[in-house]
């Protein structure tokens, strides 16, 4: 992939230009993309080799060409510079990938006819698909079986033996971009399968808000999720009204407004973000709502697991189809941007499925 980047970006080093180089971690882009085996300093002859100067994060060749090197974690620092050409790794593996790669383009105003030099796993992250489907972009894949004279045989059968026809094979070996991430909680067969139009009887629903921290621009969603439980013991998820850029009263009315539609009988309001101020918000709109708080003592992706089980076991359907949330739950968790309405959701089951019910109880003895 080294050699491949090296090859697209040829015209870009032979004049004087301007590079970027951006990789998930500066650790990764020294380690992988310019001192590894096949990185920039090992691609080319001696007489050729540019001078890598690690204090600067530059590299500079012997024409002029200077590549300045980012770290994906640290987006804004490709705020300010200006450059002809990039080449970004894995950008699968990027945590802040939509600002990272909003700001590759923002600085990509040099020249003629800038461009950018992507390798990566092809895994189905929100900006890897976008690129694919992006008809500007032009898709080569390689196999690892491609660059089999460079490899150990005994890696090759290995991984062969272990992955070979498996999906996870097919996205890492074969260059396949997978649908499903192999390393997400659900599949989009197993929520396929499950969804249903029409409803029984529900004995209880409820609202799950999972509120963002601010109402900015560029703030995270704002996850409203509402869900039923029949009487036949399954859960039904019914509507994914989450929002952004509302201010707290505006995403509070739309709750209520959902609460009341549904018939609702609680609200499960995630306080992390905001403590007592999520309660006193929707008060405020509507002094009658019953909110109950829940804590995230967990990560995203440990509450998530026992929901994820549900579905696995055919106990959780959804009526109709919600695209966005099912994006979510099919990507890797604490990937890219904060999966709200999936917290959303998580919390809505809990409350249906998992939680102990309270109040008096009947014992046999």
């Amino acid at each position: 992939m080294k050699f491949l980047a090296l090859g697209i970006l040829e015209p870009v080093f032979r004049r004087c230009a301007r590079i970027a180089i951006v990789a998930p971690t500066f650790d990764e882009a020294r380690l992988v993309m310019i001192e590894g085996a096949s990185g920039l300093l090992a691609v080319h002859h001696d007489r050729e080799r540019p001078r890598y100067e690690p204090s600067k994060r530059t590299i500079t060749w012997a024409n002029g060409s200077v590549a300045q090197i980012f770290s994906a974690e640290e987006p804004d620092g490709l705020r300010g510079p200006q450059f002809d050409a990039a080449w970004c790794d894995e950008v699968a593996k990027w945590k802040k990938a939509g600002d990272a790669w909003m700001n590759v383009q923002m600085a990509l105003r040099l020249g003629e006819a800038p461009q950018a030099v992507i390798t990566t796993t092809p895994r189905p992250t929100k900006l890897v698909r976008e690129l694919m489907n992006d008809a500007a972009t032009v898709v080569t894949r390689s196999k690892t079986l491609d660059n089999r004279n460079n490899l150990a045989s005994s890696f090759l059968a290995d991984v062969l033996a272990r992955y070979g026809n498996t999906n996870l094979g097919r996205q890492e070996l074969d260059g396949e971009m997978i649908a499903d991430d192999p390393d997400a909680l659900w599949t989009r067969a197993m929520i396929e399968q499950a969804r249903v139009r029409k409803l029984p009887r529900l004995t209880r629903v409820v609202v799950a808000v999972d509120p963002p921290a601010t109402s900015r621009t560029r703030a995270n969603a704002c996850g409203i999720v509402c869900a039923g439980l029949g009487e036949d013991g399954r859960a039904y998820v019914l509507d994914d009204a989450s929002c952004k850029r509302l201010t707290p009263l505006q995403w509070a009315a739309r709750v209520a407004a959902l609460y009341h539609q549904r018939e609702a009988d609680r609200i499960v309001a995630e306080v992390n973000q905001g403590g007592d101020m999520v309660r006193e918000v929707l008060m405020q709109v509507d002094a009658t709502l019953p909110v109950k708080a829940v804590h995230a003592a967990k990560g995203k992706k440990a509450r998530a697991e026992p929901v994820a089980a549900l579905y696995e076991q055919g106990r959780v359907s959804h009526v109709g189809s919600f695209a966005e949330l099912e994006d979510e739950m099919c990507s890797v968790i604490g990937e890219g941007a904060s999966p709200d309405r999936l917290d959303a959701l998580v919390w809505a089951l809990t409350e249906l499925m998992l939680r102990k019910p309270s109040g008096p109880r009947v014992r046999a003895v």
